[in-house]
């Protein structure tokens, strides 16, 4: 038999992590035995888990580590981090460690550093003294790259204890919830956030436009709520359509019913702005007067637009260099203390892989589903209100107004 002790502290108990703990280690065919368990006193109090995993051969022993280091746990025998270099540009060792959204610390000269620009999906380089996230794209020949578990510990997200009463919220994800109770608890936060300085980024996709939420958020942007904006070409496609016809898709905004060729609005708003050169241009000039875009260049609020395969025109200001627009994304969403994520599922899931875990997310959707998968890829920090875009984007600019 062979095996190893391992440690874990922090508010383990109501996190569930205790009990994921030990289901880990059962499912990998692994045994536990709890050495000390010493329980936090009061509810600012750590936890603290000392363990002894014990399985039949080294194999099985070191997958359970490598699962149980995913929930914070770390070996009582603290060594430092395998360091091996990239053999070329954008390829690295077999065995790199792949890193989650979760806050991460990795041990090189006997300290350990905290990784910066933390993100899932990327591998963790050393250089300096320092230690940071970095997509596969982004690694250069000879960065010495973390390697296996050793020297690694995770600090998972604990669940905090009903701040601003925001816990009833992430428990499950259902339609069958008040989404005015759901928008006050939303707006507190956002109080809160911006009070203290903090930034929250908007996702958005065009149902924004569809469902008639144009004015309530460009009541958000007047109220200093957006401090950025990401989408793709078609908000901003159908957020121009709808301010110069009055449609969006063709249909007439007032009477909800298509007008006669109206097919081709999109496609005239697109050469509108083409005309002019850019958004911004088109706004100085006097031709957009009002919408999203119009409000977010009157205030300053920046914007990214990337780009698909599916997009017309596409707008002179979309990007579609995808490397760019990814970067470009991540510059916006540097330091963000919240991001909302309005029925895009393409854009919230890419900015969801982007995020570190405590950052909090909220993401709404009439579809279930899209709220589901954003939880399942990793994002659990995600709270999910399941209604139309439109109905909350009105119930939640009335509620900062108060």
């Amino acid at each position: 038999m062979y095996s190893e002790i391992v440690e874990a502290e922090g508010h383990l108990v109501d996190s569930q992590i205790l009990s994921k703990i030990f289901d880990r280690v059962i499912e990998c065919g692994a045994e536990f035995e709890v050495v000390t368990f010493d329980l936090g006193r009061t509810n600012q109090d750590f936890s603290h888990l000392q363990l002894r995993v014990t399985a039949q051969n080294p194999k099985i022993l070191a997958r359970t580590l490598e699962e149980l280091i995913e929930l914070g746990c770390y070996q009582k025998a603290v060594a430092d981090a395998l360091l091996r270099p990239a053999e070329a540009d954008c390829v690295v060792p077999d065995d790199f460690y792949s890193t989650t959204n979760h806050r991460t610390f990795v041990r090189s000269g006997g300290t350990w550093l905290e990784v910066a620009r933390q993100r899932m999906d990327a591998v963790v380089v050393v250089a300096g003294g320092r230690a940071e996230c970095r997509k596969l794209r982004d690694v250069r020949r000879g960065d010495q790259i973390v390697c296996g578990m050793q020297g690694v510990r995770i600090q998972p997200e604990f669940k905090e204890r009903d701040r601003l009463g925001f816990a009833f919220m992430a428990n499950d994800i259902s339609s069958e919830r008040r989404t005015e109770t759901a928008v006050q608890k939303i707006a507190e936060l956002m109080r809160k956030i911006k009070s203290t300085g903090g930034r929250i980024v908007f996702v958005a996709g065009p149902v924004v436009v569809h469902t008639g939420g144009v004015g309530a958020f460009c009541d958000l942007i007047h109220g200093g709520y957006v401090d950025a904006l990401l989408s793709g070409n078609a908000l901003a496609v159908h957020d121009v359509e709808h301010a110069l016809y009055g449609t969006s898709l063709g249909v007439d905004m007032e009477r909800g019913v298509p007008i006669e060729e109206g097919h081709k609005n999109h496609m005239r708003a697109i050469n509108a702005i083409n005309r002019k050169g850019s958004i911004r241009k088109a706004v100085e000039s006097g031709l957009l007067k009002s919408g999203v875009m119009y409000e977010c260049i009157r205030h300053d609020v920046p914007f990214i637009l990337a780009g698909s395969i599916r997009d017309d025109g596409p707008l002179p200001d979309t990007m579609m260099d995808l490397i760019k627009a990814q970067a470009a994304y991540g510059e916006q969403l540097t330091n963000a203390s919240m991001v909302i994520c309005l029925s895009s599922m393409l854009h919230s899931i890419g900015v969801g892989n982007m995020l570190p875990s405590w950052v909090r997310m909220v993401c709404v959707d009439i579809n279930p589903a899209v709220v589901t998968k954003l939880s399942d890829r990793g994002s659990q920090q995600t709270i999910g209100v399941v209604t139309d875009v439109g109905a909350f984007l009105n119930v939640l600019a009335r509620e900062l107004q108060k």
